[in-house]
């Protein structure tokens, strides 16, 4: 369970650390595997979300899963990759929240994870979470916790020699 004044502080403002639904790179699931390494190089992500058209999350996909299909077409040229759809290769999502304020299920996930989909009741894509925005708020928290409380060493008994 995470301490209450660290979570205080994390939670200042869970959407500061969600990134929105409308700038994050995705792609759909009847794009072509070369449209999605360009969305993939143009933007620098390792992954990102495929949505359905009525933005539902319909599963992930990395730049690994397309370039493994890029070295299994002879002669491993690009525009063979315009032959493969994203729904070939994407990932399912095992991961994902429903709510940014639900941080110590956020953290847990983090740690094997580069971001979390955040969607809503019905699987619509609502935005990420990412390790980089919550290190971002374990700074401030690092940075400022004296700011806020007195923070006190507890009394620790000793063993007797």
């Amino acid at each position: 369970m995470i301490d209450a004044a660290v979570e205080q502080l994390l939670r200042q403002d869970p959407k500061s650390y969600v990134i929105p639904a409308e700038v994050v790179a995705n792609v759909t699931a009847t794009n072509t595997l070369e449209h999605a390494l360009m969305v993939l190089s143009k933007v620098g992500y390792t992954r990102i979300p495929v949505l359905a058209p009525d933005d539902h999350l319909q599963g992930l996909l990395a730049l690994s899963d397309v370039t493994d299909n890029l070295l299994r077409v002879p002669g491993a040229a690009v525009e063979n990759l315009n032959q493969i759809l994203v729904s070939d290769v994407m990932r399912p999502v095992t991961h994902w929240v429903d709510d940014p304020t639900k941080l110590e299920k956020i953290l847990n996930l983090l740690v094997d994870e580069p971001f979390l989909p955040l969607v809503d009741d019905q699987m619509v894509f609502q935005g990420i979470i990412t390790r980089r925005e919550i290190l971002k708020r374990v700074n401030y928290l690092a940075h400022n916790l004296n700011r806020q409380y007195t923070v006190t060493p507890k009394m620790v008994d000793t063993p007797a020699n």
